[in-house]
């Protein structure tokens, strides 16, 4: 080649070893495909291509007081289930752990750490290949199973005066643990369930504020998955195939009213404030003009489907979003999105990655897979 990179060959490229990914491996295996890296010259093969340098997804990089005891739930993999994990260990080894194992019992072809810059057809033909350019060559291949999540794309919102703080900036991404902000005012921002969990944590050490656009909702009663889950799917399929931008999943559900929250409510850690007019070197001007100072402001805004390395392939449409039929993109059939939207709780990502396979299967995408499976 002309270029000097190295070229692949796989019928399906998965990108992102997270539960998704893992799940679109499991099901892509039990199809027939084969390994693409132990086998480059066969018929009907995938491969996985992880920018993490181990397994686990982004529960690896999840900060240390997030217990299994206080994690909203992990779904088992398919084929797999969890072995026993103690309540107070840190979801960021107890996970990760588990996923290691998944992967070396169901003899994933994954490939570590490999960084997808982008995805871009080969030709204007719709049934042609697509290209997977990687900082370790290109993979040609016929669909891409997307499994990238969004801890890669943390929304950090711009306000004026953000450059002119002389304190701390941080985002949910890189909070590890409350203790290092014993001392500091700190301003916590956001209205979802991570902004609730820093708040608990940070207030027992130092001062805090909260800050949010609206008025969080926090329910009455406690959450109940087989009601209240099963109709937050339903809005977010809903909105997904409507082709609307995504949302945050609390702004479906609402806030739980945890013992920690509770907690955090005694000490006065949620009485929550107006957002602030604008950042200062020292502090924040309050909406009604007074100043408040502050060290550290911690943006707990969550993030966004990490989608950039799709963007040579135009999907986003004029509202913002990427319309879905199930997991297939309805402008691009060759791609897949799991873990996107419906699919991002972790039972969601488990049946989106099975869903994605069998859809492919049944298309011409996969014929040839098949039979030779």
């Amino acid at each position: 080649m002309t270029d000097g990179k190295s070229r692949m060959r796989a019928d399906v490229v998965v990108i992102g070893s997270g539960q998704a990914g893992l799940s679109a491996g499991y099901h892509l295996k039990r199809t027939g495909l084969v390994s693409a890296v132990a086998h480059p010259e066969a018929a009907g093969s995938f491969v996985m291509l992880d920018a993490d340098t181990a397994p686990g997804g982004a529960w690896q990089h999840r900060w240390e007081s997030l217990t299994m005891d206080t994690v909203n739930g992990i779904f088992d993999l398919p084929g797999m289930p969890k072995p026993p994990l103690q309540p107070e260990e840190p979801s960021r080894t107890a996970v990760p752990r588990y996923f290691a194992e998944f992967e070396r019992r169901m003899a994933l072809p994954i490939l570590r750490p490999v960084t997808v810059s982008a995805v871009r057809r080969a030709d204007a033909d719709p049934a042609g290949e697509l290209l997977v350019e990687t900082d370790q060559g290109i993979w040609h291949t016929r669909a891409v199973i997307n499994a990238t999540g969004t801890w890669n794309n943390p929304l950090l919102p711009q306000y004026p005066g953000h450059d002119s703080f002389l304190g701390t900036h941080l985002h949910t991404r890189d909070y590890v643990a409350a203790s290092a902000f014993a001392g500091r005012r700190v301003a916590v921002v956001g209205g979802g369930i991570s902004a609730v969990q820093h708040l608990e944590e940070i207030s027992r050490h130092t001062t805090t504020f909260w800050y949010t656009r609206r008025e969080p909702v926090f329910l009455d009663e406690d959450f109940r998955p087989e009601i209240e889950g099963r109709k937050t799917i339903e809005k977010v399929t809903a909105n997904a195939e409507a082709g609307l931008p995504p949302a945050s999943i609390v702004s479906y559900t609402g806030l739980i009213w945890t013992p920690g929250a509770r907690e955090a409510q005694a000490r006065g850690a949620l009485e929550r404030r107006e957002m602030f007019s604008r950042i200062e070197p020292h502090g924040v001007r309050e909406a009604d003009g007074s100043f408040t100072s502050v060290d550290m402001i911690l943006w707990a805004t969550g993030f966004r489907p990490a989608l950039a390395h799709l963007a040579p392939l135009n999907l986003v449409n004029d509202r913002g979003g990427i319309q879905v039929r199930g997991t297939e993109v309805v402008a691009e059939p060759r791609v897949h999105l799991t873990g996107f939207g419906p699919s991002q709780s972790t039972v969601g990502a488990n049946r989106a990655g099975r869903e994605a396979v069998k859809t492919l299967a049944a298309s011409s995408l996969l014929t040839r897979n098949t039979q030779a499976g």
